[in-house]
């Protein structure tokens, strides 16, 4: 009975579930399953049907969101799947019942494998957009079976191969966008061969080959972007028979040869963008004739001859970028009677002369770059009449007079950069009139009449130098330490007098540079409130007093030069303690008592204590023995009992030490060496805990080891295997690491060895590392501070360490984090221990900065920028742009902008986007092929810490200055 009642249940559930399925119209049923194949996250949750027939006959689908029918609802005509969170292959059957489908988008979701051929069945489809998806392999042939296609819209996939020839049969084709994916080999001639293209896109992929002249033949053409890929040849003369053209980019694209002056017959051109190429020879006059241009970019060629005058000639130009080329000659005056001209970009050029006095007068410039070239004579005077002008960028040239009146009261200005000229006079900044300014460098000039006392009205200014004005003289001003977001501070070699300025708010302030003055009284302790303060240099001054202790309280204090002073009293001990410091210079002074005996006051070398008479102690002569006041006789009986208790020590030291070298062999001998901030233990202690507690770091290489120490410190333990003739020159190279301390890089607290193995001992850091975290949703903020921590970290490596140490090993998984998620650099320095180890050098040799390592510090350095470019894409991507340094150069700038943009939720009219695109800038800088074009890491830490959102960006450079 039981068993007839269950198999009733069971045809009843059946013929339920059968009436349901019948209930279902083609097309809802074919969405469903679409559904079950690419909705893992519920996000098409509307998507159901109801129990029963459907006595309307109308589809169900019609009322599910994305789907659009027809006026009765009873044919889909619509897909729109756009930014619905659906992932993985499709099958492509579902398609074959949207016979009247015309519009289908798949775009911003993670659709991937190869696309269903199966949607080339749909005839009457006219727009057809899968942008923004991982869609990989072959593009499917059969595309020319959609004859009434209007948009192709691929953009941002995975394909590769060749381009589909095959899309030059549709007739009615406007838009064809296969940007941004992996396609190679030369574009079809066939291209050339549309009759209704209005907008082409073949940017960012591997394209190479010529540019096929049959593209002038594009009549109806618009816009054209077909750059970052890697062509030979030059640019086809025929492109200037493209009539209606109006945008125009081949940028980053290998281009070589002139600029042909054909181009000039695109009369209704608006945007040229050919930055990035190897072009040469000059830029034709005949540009003159492009009336309506707004956007002209050549930047970074090799572009020689001087700026055309017909340019005068371009009265609705907006933008010009002509920097780093080899161009020459004067400005024309003509530029400065542009009235639309907003941006002019013109430096690492060789152009001299004086720049056009009207220039500002009638243009609302907002952004002047001509440094890095050989001008004279004076700031034009209207520069910033129009009130608009945010930065000026004059530096390393040959400047001279005072400077502009109208740069007063330029309210709109946040960088300001005249470093490295002639200008004298008086600094007629009025900084209650510069609200948002952030950047001024006036170093290396002529001016005089001290720093200007309202200095600390300008409440947004983050960096300040003057450093090298010899005449400026004055005082520092009083509040300027109560500037809010200040965080360098320099004025060397400017014959300031008086006293320091009390530290009442120095929160921020990271760099403090005042030596080569006449500064005098005593460093305030007050200087305790300098929670950030990485480097202070008060050298060559008249300061005197005792130093204080405060100074040596400080977190990430680095750097210290104290030197030449009158200086007097002892070292605060409390030096010794300090995890960051590297150099404490107190040379000349009148210093008195003993060095510290920490060991990384004896790697500072003698030359940071001399020309202190009453010091001593390591690395000086040692200090007088305290027993000379007993009288000779009493030091000869001291010294006789010593000398017999020496003995006796020696004799246990030996016996113990031959009982323990038998008992183990000389292979397992070991020795203990600590850093600061690791307790003294004994070597069995350690190797005891070794061997008790260790355990596998499941976030770190095999090779490392967790351990717990007496008294309860963990430690991350690395095991180095070594040759016993290198063993010196290693352990002297790893002692130099273990005093290499910076808050982004992980501690060595020490290491124990013997002849053929060290362990060595790390801080243990338990939040894992970057790879674990990097799809972690983070807000900005979150991004921009990992990214500053790794950056700092390597700056010290590279500029505070001498000689420098390459990281080496820079990648997502050597990023570790604290309990605060602070980044800290691991593995720094490892690399270079396992070319120690392998070597040529001489056995003998004990210094490590020989050899061939010199020959390839440059190298390593370079690669570390290279490295740290690739870690800023993986933080901005959330990991989905990893090691994509090489091709990420072949995407347009705007197509990766629009994807980090929407990753990190940022709208378009959110005020971060400028933050997120200068921090692209120094990425693309970084991952630069050639070497010698990265920035240093010095450079590279400056542009992140110098960002401010007010400053817009247009070309490929815009955040580099």
């Amino acid at each position: 009975m039981e068993i007839f009642k269950c198999l009733c249940s069971s045809l009843l559930a059946n013929s339920i579930f059968f009436l349901a399925v019948v209930a279902i119209d083609p097309y809802s049923e074919a969405l469903l399953s679409l559904k079950s194949e690419l909705d893992d996250h519920n996000s098409l949750n509307d998507w159901s049907v109801p129990s029963g027939r459907n006595p309307t006959g109308k589809v169900y689908a019609c009322s599910w969101s994305g789907v659009k029918c027809n006026k009765n609802s009873s044919i889909v005509t619509a897909l729109d799947l756009s930014m619905k969170n659906l992932a993985g292959v499709m099958s492509g059957k579902q398609f074959k019942v949207f016979t009247e489908l015309i519009d289908l988008n798949l775009s911003h979701n993670s659709l991937s494998g190869q696309f269903p051929v199966e949607v080339f069945n749909l005839t009457k489809l006219t727009s057809l957009d899968i942008s923004r998806n991982n869609f990989a392999g072959r593009f499917p042939g059969g595309i020319s079976g959609l004859r009434n296609l209007v948009v192709l819209d691929a953009f941002s996939n995975s394909f590769s191969g060749p381009l589909p020839v095959e899309v030059s049969q549709l007739q009615y084709l406007k838009v064809l966008n296969l940007a941004g994916s992996y396609f190679k080999g030369p574009i079809p001639p066939e291209y050339g061969s549309f009759n209704s293209l209005e907008f082409l896109h073949l940017a960012g992929n591997f394209l190479s080959g010529n540019i096929p002249p049959e593209l002038g033949n594009l009549k109806t053409v618009t816009h054209m972007e077909i750059g970052y890929n890697f062509y030979q040849g030059s640019l086809p003369w025929q492109l200037g028979n493209m009539s209606v053209l109006q945008y125009l980019d081949i940028a980053g694209a290998n281009l070589s040869g002139s600029i042909p002056k054909e181009l000039s017959n695109l009369t209704k051109l608006q945007s040229l963008f050919l930055f990035r190429n190897k072009l040469t020879g000059s830029i034709p006059w005949e540009f003159g004739k492009i009336i309506p241009l707004t956007d002209l970019d050549l930047s970074d060629n090799q572009i020689s001859g001087s700026i055309p005058k017909s340019f005068a000639e371009l009265k609705n130009l907006k933008l010009l970028s002509l920097m780093y080329n080899a161009m020459g000659g004067t400005v024309p005056e003509g530029l400065a009677e542009l009235s639309s001209l907003e941006t002019l970009l013109i430096w690492n050029n060789f152009f001299f002369g004086s720049l056009p006095q009207s220039l500002g007068r009638n243009s609302k410039l907002k952004w002047v770059d001509v440094s890095t070239n050989n001008f004279s004579g004076s700031i034009p005077p209207a520069i910033c009449v129009r009130g608009v002008l945010f930065k000026l960028i004059l530096f390393s040239n040959k400047f001279t007079g005072s400077l502009s009146p109208s740069l007063s009261n330029c309210s709109s200005l946040v960088r300001l950069r005249l470093e490295d000229n002639s200008f004298s006079g008086e600094i007629p900044l009025r900084f209650g009139h510069l609200p948002d300014i952030s950047y001024i460098d006036l170093s290396r000039n002529k001016f005089k009449g001290g720093i200007p006392s309202d200095i600390y009205q300008a409440t947004n200014l983050e960096y300040f130098n003057v450093s090298y004005n010899p005449e400026l003289r004055g005082t520092v001003p009083a509040k300027v330490w109560s500037l809010p977001f200040l965080q360098n501070f320099s004025a060397s070699s400017c014959s300031i007098s008086g006293t320091l300025p009390l530290f009442k708010h120095c929160k921020l302030i990271s760099v403090i540079e005042l030596d080569g003055n006449n500064l005098s009284g005593i460093v305030p302790v007050s200087v305790a409130n300098c929670q950030a303060l990485e480097r202070m240099d008060l050298s060559h001054n008249d300061l005197s007093g005792h130093i204080p202790e405060e100074l040596a309280s400080l977190p990430a204090l680095g750097y210290v030069d104290l030197s030449h002073n009158k200086f007097n009293g002892q070292i605060p001990a409390q030096f010794g303690s300090s995890s960051s410091l590297v150099l404490l210079n107190v040379s000349f002074n009148h210093i008195s008592g003993s060095i510290p005996r920490e060991k990384l006051f004896k790697l500072m070398g003698s030359s940071a204590f001399s020309g202190n008479p009453e010091l001593c102690g390591t690395p000086l002569q040692r200090c007088p023995n305290s027993i000379a006041i007993l009288g000779s006789k009493g030091r000869q009986k001291i010294i006789h009992v010593l000398l017999l208790s020496a003995g006796m020590l020696l004799f246990l030291t030996a016996s113990i030490f031959g009982i323990f070298y038998f008992r183990r062999g000389i292979r397992n001998q070991w020795r203990m060496v600590s850093f600061a901030g690791l307790p003294q233990f004994t070597v069995n202690d350690v190797l005891r805990s070794f061997s008790s507690s260790t355990e596998d770091v499941p976030a770190l290489s095999p090779s490392v080891r967790k351990a717990v120490l007496p008294t309860g410190i963990t430690v991350s333990v690395k095991t180095i295997e070594w040759e016993v003739k290198r063993v010196k020159v290693i352990s002297e190279f790893i002692t130099r690491l273990g005093n290499t301390r910076h808050k982004n890089l992980t501690r060595l607290l020490g290491f124990c060895y013997n002849k053929h193995l060290a362990h060595l001992l790390y801080d243990y850091l338990p939040n894992g590392n970057l790879t674990e975290k990097i799809k972690m949703k983070r807000d900005w903020a979150a991004k921009y501070k990992i990214m500053v921590g790794i950056a700092r970290g390597l700056c010290f490596l590279h500029h505070d360490c001498y000689p420098a140490i390459p990281h080496g090993n820079l990648k997502s998984t050597n990023i570790l984090f604290d309990e605060n998620m602070e980044p800290h650099l691991d593995d720094f320095g490892l690399k270079q221990m396992i070319q120690l180890n392998k070597s040529s050098v001489p056995a003998t040799t004990s210094r490590w900065e020989t050899g061939d390592f010199h020959e390839t510090l440059n190298e390593e350095l370079y690669m570390d920028v290279y490295n740290f470019g690739e870690i800023i894409l993986e933080i901005l991507t959330d990991g989905r742009l990893t090691n994509a340094g090489e091709s990420i150069h072949n995407i347009p700038r705007e197509v990766l902008l629009r994807d980090i943009y929407h990753e990190n939720e940022v709208s378009s009219a959110c005020a971060l986007q400028e933050e997120i695109k200068l921090v692209l800038g120094v990425a693309l800088h970084c991952t630069r092929s050639r070497p010698s074009d990265r920035p240093s890491m010095g450079e590279a830490l400056k542009l992140l810490t110098g960002l401010n959102p007010q400053e817009n960006s247009r070309t490929s450079k815009a955040g580099w200055k």
